[in-house]
């Protein structure tokens, strides 16, 4: 008598139907066990199995079973019943596709490549509430990235020294003033004492420029608080908010884009956490999975790195997380995406950020061209002339990518450029 049933989720002939759901893993069995057992039990946890042959089961479960379909070395592809799936529910797939299935001891590895998901599916979220065009027609900028930087370093600054660096910022050229990660309301620097200090700065730099001017003030805190800070912010006149996305989690997310949607609000996305789940090759969620579901729930922008900078990642991966915020279709990529049809959702930013410096700004827009947000900090706060001179020299950069000249044109009659690269060259941190 049989005691498990895994096989009886691997079918190898089943063509998934528009209204399935595919996931793409990556998986290594334990010793031992075989692939098709592997992916067996894989399918089985994330939709209607268990251990053993059950005594009794009605005939319509069948329908609901998860199918391992596809198998090609070490990757599967694994398509779900629409039915398994709550409508508008983001919790509730990551419960399913990236749940218990990572703590199976038959796996020695396990990573969620990507998931694709049903017209159906997709119907019941909401995604972005301004897409890239709103966000551009809200900033009055168009034809260029836009552009941030976070004052640094990134803690340690009071509410007026933290506004200060902000107006040197905006001086300079640039869009957005940043929070970092780790500052919310702090001793040093309370979230009411900042908004307040920021306000006013950005009020005058705006006078002074004629230019919009904004920040992404981070109100990361459990649900309740964080809908009271992204209150003040509309109250002091401000359109965005900042959330760590992987911290507070999809459900909190969710509640927000809601909530900083009716005050009119855009949603900067802080991906800090990521990497504990995405950097191994492995085993884990990949970024471009994390990036989708986020889209999906409806932030403005998310962090994809620079495959340039201080942080992991390389262009492939840049390319693709760039594709999947941005793109209404996004092609299937071998072993890195499947191919999806955003339909009515929105397009979100790339956010580029980590080591950056206006040697680096033309290898940034090589990869993700003119439609992202250029995060350049350090790499301003360090000019030898100060931070207003280093967001002009970063401006200058871009100009010149623009432009199609050479940063070396550029510098010669651009001192502020000419300086930077004087310090910095083409540097790529570490």
């Amino acid at each position: 008598m049989a005691i498990d049933w895994y096989e009886e989720f691997v079918d190898t002939d089943h063509t998934p139907g528009s209204d399935e759901l595919v996931a793409l893993y990556y998986f290594e069995p334990a010793a031992g066990i075989s692939r098709e057992e592997a992916v067996g039990r894989i399918a089985s946890e994330s939709s209607t199995g268990t251990w053993t042959t059950l005594f009794t089961m009605p005939p319509r479960m069948r329908d609901l079973q998860a199918k391992a379909f596809e198998i090609e070395g070490n990757y599967v592809k694994i398509a779900y019943p629409l039915a398994l799936w709550e409508e508008g529910n983001a919790p509730q797939l990551l419960s399913g596709i990236a749940g218990n299935v990572f703590g199976m001891k038959a796996l020695e590895s396990l990573r969620l490549i990507d998931a694709s998901l049903p017209a159906e599916y997709l119907r019941h979220f909401k995604g972005p509430h301004f897409g890239m065009e709103g966000i551009r027609d809200m900033m009055k900028v168009h034809g260029r990235p836009l552009t941030g930087a976070v004052p640094k370093p990134k803690v340690g600054f009071t509410a007026e020294e933290h506004a200060e660096v902000g107006y040197e910022t905006w001086m300079g050229g640039f869009d957005f003033v940043k929070d970092d990660e780790n500052l919310t309301s702090l001793a040093f620097n309370r979230f009411e004492d900042r908004v307040r200090a920021m306000t006013k700065m950005r009020d005058r730099a705006e006078q002074e420029t004629g230019d919009v001017k904004s920040a992404f003030i981070n109100i990361t805190a459990d649900t309740e608080t964080m809908k009271k800070r992204a209150e003040m912010l509309a109250d002091y006149g401000w359109n965005y908010a900042m959330i760590d996305v992987v911290v507070t989690g999809t459900a909190a997310v969710a509640t927000l884009r809601d909530h900083c949607s009716d005050l009119g609000l855009a949603i900067h996305a802080h991906r800090a956490m990521h990497a504990a789940f995405d950097r191994d090759e492995k085993h884990g969620i990949t970024m471009q999975f994390l990036a989708k579901i986020m889209r999906l729930i409806g932030v403005a922008q998310i962090h994809t790195g620079t495959a340039v900078g201080k942080l992991v990642g390389t262009k492939a991966e840049a390319t693709v997380l760039a594709d999947m915020v941005r793109e209404k279709h996004t092609n299937a990529v071998d072993h890195m995406a499947l191919d999806q049809d955003w339909g009515a959702i929105k397009s979100a930013f790339p956010v580029s950020s980590g080591g950056l410096h206006p040697g680096l700004v033309p290898d940034v827009l090589d990869i993700y061209g003119s439609d992202l947000v250029l995060l350049v900090s350090g790499g301003i706060h360090g000019h030898p002339k100060g931070t207003r001179a280093g967001a002009m020299a970063t401006m200058q950069a871009i100009e010149a990518w623009s432009e199609g000249e050479t940063l070396e044109e550029k510098a010669k009659k651009a001192p502020e450029l000419r300086e930077a690269l004087e310090k910095w060259g083409y540097y790529k941190p570490k």
